[in-house]
């Protein structure tokens, strides 16, 4: 009997459902490794899997030349973002962080605007400033100094996050989008070296529930996450697949109320939505309608978490 799911679709939404889930467990997790421990071994674990399952998905080296910019990437999306997405999480709940997180590509596009001249339409700016207005509702929100500052650490992760799919998009003419993640989360990696003796000490004493949400963070969001969005990517419109992505927030929602008990308040989820818009209002008049992308060519558009 022929399975009502294709293997794309299903590709598509375990990566949707994956990184959903990412957002509650960092919850679990930094409260028990905190957040140098958890963010050391969410990466450390995520590319010891790759390393394991690179040479069966065909990953090249790198050419020489791309190091520095890989190093950039590995920087700003990797290590960059998972100190700071983890911070953050101390105080805002997982759904209220990935409403935040999810204006990431506000910052990518204008990036590309300021460096590679690429022309700020009226539909942009409008969809920049709606999802801009929606994060300052949501930082300011609840009336917290903590929790506002903890927010602006989010947003500080959805910027470093926007650097990185801005600057994935030399590599991406020469590599796959697979193996721009595997470079990027190696290297990331070695970034968060120094933060091993500390992570050790954190992970002898922490409780196994958090011991427990790192090695799913790593396995499964990061390592798994990135194997079938890769999938997928290669066989959607990049419209199609990035489209996929705005169901993160609300399955993330939902998956934090149920695990945790946590929901955002009526503020934060009208930012949320506010900045949603936004972002859709950018992505409409950005993404190209035309083919599917060549399978050796996945675009990481929105990428990761």
């Amino acid at each position: 009997m022929k399975s009502p799911i294709s293997p794309r679709l299903a590709s598509l939404l375990t990566t949707v459902v994956l990184w959903a889930s990412a957002f509650p467990a960092i919850r679990v997790g930094v409260g028990g490794l905190g957040v140098g421990g958890l963010s050391f071994w969410r990466l450390a674990v995520a590319s010891a899997a790759l390393a394991v399952v690179s040479p069966l998905l065909r990953v090249r080296l790198p050419r020489r030349r791309d190091l520095p910019l890989i190093a950039l990437c590995a920087f700003t999306g990797m290590s960059a973002y998972q100190v700071l997405l983890n911070w953050g999480e101390v105080h805002v709940p997982a759904g209220t962080a990935s409403l935040l997180i999810a204006t990431a590509p506000v910052f990518s596009v204008l990036l590309a605007s300021i460096f590679l001249g690429e022309r700020l339409s009226a539909a942009v700016v409008a969809g920049t400033v709606t999802a801009l207005a929606g994060v300052a509702l949501i930082a300011y929100a609840a009336g917290s100094a903590q929790v506002s500052v903890s927010a602006l650490a989010i947003l500080a992760a959805a910027v470093v996050q926007g650097v990185y799919h801005f600057a994935t998009k030399p590599l991406l003419k020469r590599y796959t989008g697979l193996e721009v993640a595997c470079y990027a989360m190696w290297a990331g990696t070695l970034f968060l070296a120094p933060l091993a003796p500390g992570a050790v000490r954190d992970l002898l004493h922490a409780p196994a529930d958090a011991a427990v949400s790192a090695l799913y963070l790593g396995l499964l969001p990061s390592a798994l996450g990135f194997v079938t969005w890769g999938y997928a990517v290669a066989r959607y419109t990049v419209a199609q697949s990035t489209a996929a992505l705005y169901l993160v927030p609300p399955i993330a929602v939902g998956v934090a109320f149920v695990w945790l008990e946590e929901i955002p308040g009526p503020a934060e989820l009208a930012g949320g939505l506010i900045s949603m818009a936004g972002v859709i209002l950018i992505h409409r008049r950005t993404a190209r309608p035309a083919a599917v992308p060549e399978p050796s060519s996945p675009l990481l558009d929105r990428a990761g978490t």
